[in-house]
């Protein structure tokens, strides 16, 4: 992986804020943290995803809280993933020496951290290892920890003895120890140190509780964990069966989509940011700490290509638990998305005090989309439940009771407007993509029980299937711009029909697919990125601009793949691999100059990197 060099000064930009490209993903499969070129962590959630965070000065430099660690000489920085794993390195290049941080988060029962008398009320302890090393010369380095609990809500307590610093406030307790003396500054602790070459010391970030000893992290102790870490994600990589081009890419997504996995319900987080702006300044800025059912299908989809199925499994434990019976809430048997604890109540709040990412007000705690109605979940859900039972292992007689359910209510609801894909908020559509995966969800079960032999309304199911494929090709289709369009009896472009020949419900090289992937190539491409639609034509109830969405990106060169236009196709992939941040990461869009947009890093992206690098390898034989 090409290493991305930065300055040790602030970039360019509001001050205390580094684009949002110039950060690196940890996490041990419960939370998270995001730590800046320049070694500081700027976000971190203690102890779940969704929990409020204890570090969050990427949504206000002053009264988020960080934990920086660096070299205090001038240095220029380099930042690279230890090979095949989760563990970052942040490397300092100055004229006395040359330093590294290896930032890590050791798994829950897999360095023997699993609870007992060490645990805590969850059974994981959530530790944050920082192991700075001199390896070269020598350096002096300096770290300050600023936690700011609850958002920057809560006030703590602190007490400093030596190599620990205890911070307790109302709602959560950490412990810092370190092989270095720790000063306290104000209600922050600091410390100053120098290395020489092949000197080490350790930082170690524990949560605790009334009932767990305090621990601290000896340098031998943090040696064992790295090494465990380190072993854990490579025996996790090791069941990829992906041989083809591009694999290095292809395994950095597949690595970050489990670091974006809630071990406990097999729940997958949209990204682990929270408000990350699509616009500077704008207020496209949401909270995606949660488990949307449409992104976790597609994970799956994603995972299973590559040969991981116990996420898979995982995720069809957490679809049972959550498929109602009795009818479910408006939105049918299933909501948009749930908590990653499975809970079904995210009210949407705004966090006032914070400025935001660069100024970009409201910051958002919670999510008002869980309670729109998007018909296109169950497709998604039920072509992921259909390749697992083709390329995994046959469903369950309960799973399978539960797709029935599903399907019987998708017949009966099918025909009606809703949110759509984008989850827009300027009210309900007749959008096209929504009946395609109507469609797609009674396909596909028609085919597994068809193929397994299992009890189906076959007939009914198939009336319905028929039904929708009528009205799409009737009224989905524009003759004047001969293109199938965003919603029925319109003529606006919408880049999510990309799906139509990948769910097969047409043909790719069919001439009426043809001409509209010509009119979203003139219309909505640039330069191989792709808008998901024109705000100003389609008015989506929100002020401001939208960038080019990147999963519709790899979705446009999946439909170049599929048309056979593979010259296009590989050009265009290799261009989206370009706005690839230096670890190979993806946040939900790209602006106009190339930086990237909106929360970091984002699942979408990172699974239809995977499909489109899968299938364009096979196309190119």
């Amino acid at each position: 992986m090409t290493e991305a060099e930065s300055a040790r000064q602030d970039p360019a930009g509001a001050p205390g804020y580094r684009p949002i490209a110039d950060h690196g993903l940890i996490g041990d499969l419960h939370t998270a943290a995001l730590v800046d070129t320049g070694g500081t962590i700027v976000w971190y959630c203690c102890p779940r995803f969704d929990a409020p965070s204890v570090f969050g000065s990427i949504l206000d430099a002053e009264r988020g809280g960080s934990f920086e660690l660096g070299t205090v000489a001038p240095a220029r920085t380099k930042q690279f993933y230890f090979p095949d794993t989760n563990v970052l390195i942040t490397r300092f290049s100055a004229a006395d020496g040359v330093g590294e941080i290896q930032d890590f988060m050791p798994i829950a029962g897999d360095t023997g951290d699993t609870g007992g008398t060490g645990g805590t009320a969850d059974g994981v302890r959530h530790r944050l290892i920082r192991r700075v090393r001199c390896v070269r010369g020598s350096l002096p380095f300096r770290a300050r920890v600023a936690p700011r609990f609850d958002y920057g809500r809560q006030s703590h307590v602190l007490s400093v003895h030596g190599g620990r610093a205890v911070f307790e406030s109302p709602s959560l307790s950490l412990t810092l120890s370190s092989s270095t003396t720790l000063e306290a500054d104000g209600r922050d602790v600091r410390s100053e140190f120098k290395l020489n070459e092949g000197e080490c010391a350790v930082f170690a970030l524990d949560r605790f509780g009334d009932d767990v000893a305090l621990r601290s992290c000896p340098i031998e102790e943090a040696e064992e964990e790295f090494a465990a870490t380190v072993a854990y994600w490579r025996r996790w990589l090791s069941s990829s069966n992906y041989r083809g081009r591009w694999r290095e890419m292809v395994h950095r997504s597949a690595l970050t989509l489990k670091l974006l996995t809630y071990a406990p319900t097999g729940g997958i987080v949209a990204a682990v940011t929270t408000s990350l702006p699509e616009q500077i300044g704008g207020e496209r800025n949401w909270d995606y700490r949660y488990v949307w059912i449409r992104d976790s299908a597609f994970c799956v989809y994603a995972l299973l290509r590559l040969g991981f199925g116990e996420e898979a499994e995982a995720f069809m434990g957490f679809l049972s638990r959550h498929v109602s019976r009795d009818g479910g809430c408006a939105s049918g048997p299933l909501q948009i998305m749930y908590g990653i604890d499975g809970r079904t109540e995210l009210p949407e709040t705004e966090l006032s005090h914070l400025e935001g990412y660069q100024g970009s007000a409201p910051v958002r705690v919670g999510n008002a989309a869980v309670d729109q109605l998007q018909l296109d979940i169950y497709g998604a859900l039920l072509d992921s439940v259909y390749l697992y039972d083709k390329w995994h292992q046959p469903i369950s007689s309960a799973l399978w009771d539960d797709v029935h359910i599903l399907v019987d209510w998708v017949c009966d609801n099918w025909d009606q407007p809703d949110e759509g894909v984008w989850e827009t908020r300027g009210g309900r559509k007749d959008f096209v993509y929504s009946r395609l995966m109507c469609w797609v969800a009674i396909e596909r079960a028609m085919r597994m029980a068809a193929h397994r032999g299992l009890p189906a309304d076959t007939p009914r199911w198939q009336r319905a299937r028929d039904a929708i494929y009528r009205q799409i090709m009737r009224r989905g289709w524009s003759a004047e711009l001969r293109a199938f369009v965003q919603h029925f009896d319109d003529d606006v472009l919408d880049a999510s029909v990309l799906m139509m020949p990948m769910a097969k419900f047409i043909s790719p090289t069919d001439p009426k697919w043809l001409s509209t992937l010509d009119a979203l190539g003139a219309n909505l491409v640039s330069d191989s990125l792709v808008y998901r639609y024109d705000p100003a034509v389609s008015p989506d109830g929100l002020r401001g601009e939208d960038g080019t969405f990147s999963i519709c990106s790899f979705w446009y060169v999946e439909g170049l793949t599929r048309a056979g236009r593979l010259d296009e196709a590989r050009l265009a992939f290799e261009k989206m691999l370009t706005y690839a941040n230096h670890l190979g990461l993806y946040a939900e869009e790209i602006g106009q100059t190339g930086e990237q947009l909106g929360n970091f890093p984002q699942a979408f992206t990172h699974l239809a990197l995977i499909s489109a690098a899968f299938n364009l390898d096979h196309a190119l034989g």
